[in-house]
């Protein structure tokens, strides 16, 4: 049985998995003795991948051992890496398939099968970027934008109507509770449609109800929008094999990586390797946290590994993260992730590889760790690696994994020392930095009274108040007088007595904005009122206080661990879906209250959990208001004033008159994690997994072709199949001369791909937007550069069609150049179209850093479709002179201390060189100009893979050379 890859040099490390197992995988650790049991747990997958994948040409022996060599040869090495799968989202995945779907096409006309044209690698497409919101909830919108496509033809849509304020619930068939709108209790509120993943519930009788119209709405509007490009999508799905599309309506792309895709552990005809991924979104990082190492490259990149070539990388730096200590009382899971993300940002971690290790790693949660390694673009590390531990087997097994793949995946990770263990400190890796977070650093804290960036904490909450009454009137303080600050004024309400202070609570909010995206938070209130209602605690009745979820989703899980009865309980009752309390929309507090804050002039308080707190923005007598998170909402509600030390000042007492203190209620960082798996991942899982099973019925009943080779209609302005196959033979041609061409292009320092390829909308005046219109389309069906993608006639067309393009020809910014022959300044497109019409071939000079900035396909693309055959450059951004050798353009630079001003070279010559029969990596050619001007270049080909792929017109031609 043949290993998965190639691993010809290093077949002797094949074993087993154990004596009753037809399983078999490298075991990687007998490679490299003491040298791989100190390597980072994140560069042993890397190692794993070479080894496997080790094929003298594209892995080479040497590759391998710099990796295992890590310690010395780290920001020294370029090394390969083969991912085992790669990750794309609609906008970046068509211009790939339509790549492949081309090829196909030209290998049947070299003879070859087309039907062995596929993916080299599992490929898995979600169609995520094409939802527009034409429809929003409980609001009649204009007529939606059908930006294209056949949506017109298809008959117009009916924007949503407004919700009667008498049904909150919408009155659906299915929902069995009475829907009158005095049932919302004294917190009625306004309810918004929920957009989230089964069940989706009556947020107010927890029954099901159908999916939310606005959700069909804008689902319809988008299939008819996207059409042209979901039939192909699905066509694509058929034909290839490792190509897996997930249809529009399923999920963002890296929550359906996160929740459905992720394997951990590949298994592939029997053999066992790690999971790893690259891809186009730029939230792939988030499976770090489950032990999966990935992250983000650019639509060339991704198109390369699916076409079987390595993603190449420096072997990086690895900073080591050690956790350790408890966290403090009061500390939520949203504390502890920011906490981290503010002292990585600190510390420096640009660039590197992040890998926490220590015996605080195992008090994260899946959650905690996914939202760290999320964050990645907030501290600058390509990754932050936490290894596969006992944490994410329990997770994994809450998800639904088998049992039987679990334990033999457990007993892989364990056998090639990829499974971190809690007690062993001894066999931590050595890291090129180690720093080091305490948990009990990380304190709980509010923010307030007038401004979100004020931050204070809980345990120094009371000596602050003081303070702030104190100050003068500005951003903190109020300035009362020191004989005013103790003042009590009685209140009746209800029936009974009570007493305002400065300090005292009077709004307190679980508002909806910033406390989703970790359900740890809300379960974390809900225990705590929980608790707080079983030991005969309350809140004090003229406080206002509301409870309005993100999502029904939110409602769901609060419901089904049991928790929202006790929230109710204590007056935080689900008012709606949407912003309130936080932008003003509150029901105003009583006129007890109002008299009482007048009659003492008290500085009274409002506590919630949303994201702006500037004073009088709840309400005008409120003058003090906090940010805080939801579990310390409800404990301020309970205590009804700020003015508190939580750690020796009760809440309240028992029916025995036992005082009851916040430690006493507050719940633990292990019961919150152990109902935030039991019942949101389990849910959350589930759910997604029927929604994967059972398809979307519109992507199920879209019709689509199943031919071999793609139908292409020439009449689409989507989809066309491109010309880089147009001059493609059986085998590669010497490679021809540069004769005579013209300079398309003279530009400056640090070009980056965004004046280069195509972004954005199109242009009324742009080349792009002529083809469109004599095609028939209006200015308002344009789209965008993006949706167009599969269509290089536009993408083409939008090359160098950058405003801020800075051209030495003309002297500003323009996206125009001249053409000599003729002498006129035209767009770069029509420019260029002449000299093809001519027969003459173009260049581009450039100055330092030429291609910088993110990696972009079309910047490679577009120039070659131009016509362009070299860059003449000083200098490149590596990652685009990669993509320019990868389609096919030769890399010139020129040698160290020279440029085009030194040479004396105006751009207007025409150039002419020539390749030597055996080309070489950093051969230096020369160049002669008309003028008589011979100068010597480098050709920028860092080693002979490069050279190759070059030599057979790029990527796209060497891989299609192969399949016939």
């Amino acid at each position: 049985m043949d290993a998965p890859g190639a691993g010809y040099a290093f077949e002797y490390l094949i074993e087993t998995l154990n004596d009753s197992s037809h399983k078999k995988f490298f075991n990687v650790p007998r490679l490299g003795g003491t040298k791989y049991d100190v390597l980072p747990y994140s560069i042993r997958v890397l190692l794993e991948a070479a080894v496997r994948n080790c094929d003298g040409f594209l892995m080479k022996k040497e590759d391998v051992m710099n990796i295992l060599d890590w310690k010395t040869k780290q920001s020294n090495v370029e090394v390969p890496f083969f991912p085992a799968r790669v990750l794309l989202q609609d906008f970046t995945g068509i211009p790939a398939m339509v790549d492949f779907a081309a090829m196909r096409e030209a290998v049947k006309i070299l003879g070859g099968d087309p039907k062995k044209v596929h993916p080299a690698c599992p490929t898995d497409l979600t169609v995520d970027h094409s939802l527009q919101i034409d429809f929003s909830k409980c609001a009649i919108q204009n007529a939606p934008n059908p930006g294209g496509g056949d949506l017109q033809k298809a008959g117009k849509l009916s924007p949503l109507r407004a919700q009667p304020k008498k049904l909150p619930c919408r009155s659906q068939t299915t929902c069995r509770g009475s829907c009158d709108s005095g049932e919302l209790g004294r917190n009625s509120g306004k309810l918004s449609s929920q957009i989230e993943n089964t069940p989706i519930l009556c947020p107010f009788h927890l029954q099901p109800v159908p999916e939310p119209e606005t959700v069909l709405k804008n689902q319809e509007v988008e299939f008819g929008r996207n059409r042209e490009r979901l039939q192909f999508f699905k066509w694509s799905s058929r034909v290839f094999k490792n190509v897996a599309v997930i249809p529009p309506g399923t999920g963002m792309a890296h929550q359906v990586n996160l929740e459905y895709l992720s394997r951990v552990v590949f298994e592939e005809d029997d053999f066992l390797f790690p999971d790893s991924v690259v891809g186009t979104d730029s939230h792939i990082t988030m499976v770090n946290g489950l032990g999966i190492l990935g992250w983000g490259v650019g639509g060339i990149e991704t198109e390369a590994v699916m076409l079987g070539l390595p993603v190449s990388l420096t072997l990086p730096e690895v900073v080591g993260c050690e956790l350790t200590g408890s966290s403090n009382p009061f500390v939520t899971s949203i504390d502890v992730v920011l906490g981290i993300t503010k002292h990585l940002r600190q510390v420096g971690v640009v660039g590197k590889f992040v890998e926490f290790f220590g015996s605080g790693v195992s008090q994260l949660s899946i959650v905690d760790r996914t939202t760290i390694a999320n964050m990645c673009p907030e501290y600058g590390a390509i990754l932050s690696f936490f290894p596969v531990d006992n944490v994410t087997l329990k997770h994994l097994e809450h998800t639904g994994f088998d049992k039987a793949k679990l334990e033999s995946m457990e007993t892989y990770l364990k056998a090639v020392k990829l499974f971190r263990h809690d007690q062993d400190n001894s066999g931590e890796p050595m890291y090129s930095q180690v720093i080091r977070i305490h948990l009990n650093s990380i304190v709980a804290s509010v923010s307030g009274p007038k401004r979100p960036q004020d931050r204070v904490a809980v345990t120094d909450m009371k000596r602050d108040f003081q303070a702030c009454l104190n100050e003068k009137v500005g951003f903190k303080g109020f300035q009362i007088a020191a004989e005013k600050q103790k003042e009590n004024v009685s209140i009746r309400y209800e029936g009974s007595e009570y007493q305002l202070s400065h300090g005292s609570v009077v709004m307190a909010a679980v508002t909806s904005c910033t406390n989703n995206c970790n359900p740890s938070v809300m379960l974390a209130a809900g225990l705590l009122a929980k608790k707080a209602v079983d030991a005969g605690l309350q809140v004090k009745p003229y406080i206002r206080t509301s409870l309005s979820p993100g999502s029904g989703m939110v409602t769901h899980y609060l419901s089904s661990s049991g928790v929202l009865p006790y929230l109710s309980q204590l007056g935080f009752e689900i008012v709606g879906y949407g912003c309130s309390t936080c932008v003003g929309n509150t029901a105003p507090v009583s006129e007890a209250v109002l008299n009482a804050v007048k009659q003492g002039d008290l500085v009274t308080c409002g506590v919630l959990s949303g994201n702006k707190n500037f004073e009088g923005r709840l309400c005008d007598c409120v003058r003090a208001n906090y940010l805080a998170s939801p579990p310390l909402v409800v404990a301020y509600a309970i205590a009804g004033t700020v003015n508190i030390d939580f750690q020796t000042e009760p809440l309240g007492t028992d029916a025995t008159g036992k005082s009851i203190y916040l430690q006493d209620i507050w719940p633990s960082r292990e019961e919150v994690h152990q109902m935030e798996e039991e019942r949101v991942v389990l849910s959350m899982f589930k759910a997604l997994k029927e929604k994967m099973e059972m398809g979307n019925k519109r992507w199920n009943s879209l019709e689509a072709p199943d031919s071999v080779l793609f139908p292409w209609d020439l009449k689409s302005t989507y989809i066309r199949c491109p010309s880089f196959f147009d001059k493609l033979t059986k085998e590669p041609v010497a490679l021809q001369p540069i004769e005579n061409a013209h300079v398309l292009l003279y530009l400056g320092d640090s070009v980056t791909t965004d004046h280069i390829s195509p972004a954005g909308s199109i242009a009324r005046s742009s080349a792009a937007a002529k083809y469109l219109t004599n095609r028939g389309l209006t200015p308002r069906e344009f789209n965008s550069y993006g949706a167009r993608r599969g269509n290089d006639a536009v993408m083409t067309r939008g090359t160098f069609a950058n405003i801020k393009l800075f051209n030495k020809f003309l002297g500003k910014p323009a996206p125009k150049t001249i053409h000599f022959p003729s002498g006129q300044t035209l767009d770069v497109f029509e420019a260029a179209e002449l000299y093809q019409k001519e027969g003459v071939p173009l260049i581009i000079l450039a100055g330092k850093k030429y291609g910088s900035g993110n990696s972009r396909d079309w910047a490679a693309k577009g120039p070659y479709l131009l016509g362009v055959k070299a860059v003449l450059a000083e200098s490149y951004e590596k990652i685009h002179k990669d993509h320019l050798i990868g389609i096919g353009i030769a890399p010139l630079q020129f040698l160290p201390g020279e440029n085009a001003d030194s040479l004396g070279l105006s751009g207007r010559e025409t150039f002419s060189l020539a390749f030597p029969e055996e080309l070489s990596p950093g051969v230096t050619l020369t160049i002669k100009t008309n003028t008589g001007k011979v100068f010597s270049v480098i050709a920028s080909f860092e080693n002979d893979v490069e050279v190759t792929l070059y030599k057979h017109g790029g990527l796209l031609n060497f891989v299609a050379r192969k399949f016939s």
